[in-house]
């Protein structure tokens, strides 16, 4: 029963997942951290608020509505330091590195295909 646990722990999706998942909590660490100290003071610089002070009472009830501002906030500003700062330039260079399909023609087999139609036009 150890072997099989010992094989079924050391096969590869195993630990590629758990790679994964740690790999994901490291950089879900340094994307908060960029929010939270680069992204959120600049806001401060151009006149945002401090959204956590932001309540109201209900009763006996204070509802701290400005922390769930600013959860939101956090969240929009993650979603866009991940696409601009890891989504689009893995786009760019996944298209930079990108093989051609098999039925696109690249405009060198373009040409080599028309010079090959001229010298079978000349040889009749």
């Amino acid at each position: 029963m150890l072997k099989e646990f010992r094989d079924f722990i050391l096969r590869g999706n195993v630990v590629d997942l758990a790679v994964g998942i740690v790999i994901g909590a490291a950089f879900g660490a340094l994307v908060t951290s960029f929010v939270t100290n680069i992204l959120t003071p600049l806001l401060g610089l151009v006149g945002v608020p401090n959204l956590a002070e932001m309540t109201f009472s209900a009763g006996s009830a204070t509802v701290a509505y400005g922390l769930f501002l600013n959860a939101l906030l956090s969240f929009v500003l993650i979603a866009a330091a991940i696409f601009f700062f890891v989504v689009k330039p893995m786009t760019a260079i996944s298209a930079r590195i990108r093989k051609p399909e098999a039925d696109e023609v690249t405009d060198e087999e373009r040409r080599h295909q028309e010079l090959l139609a001229a010298i079978k036009g000349l040889s009749r």
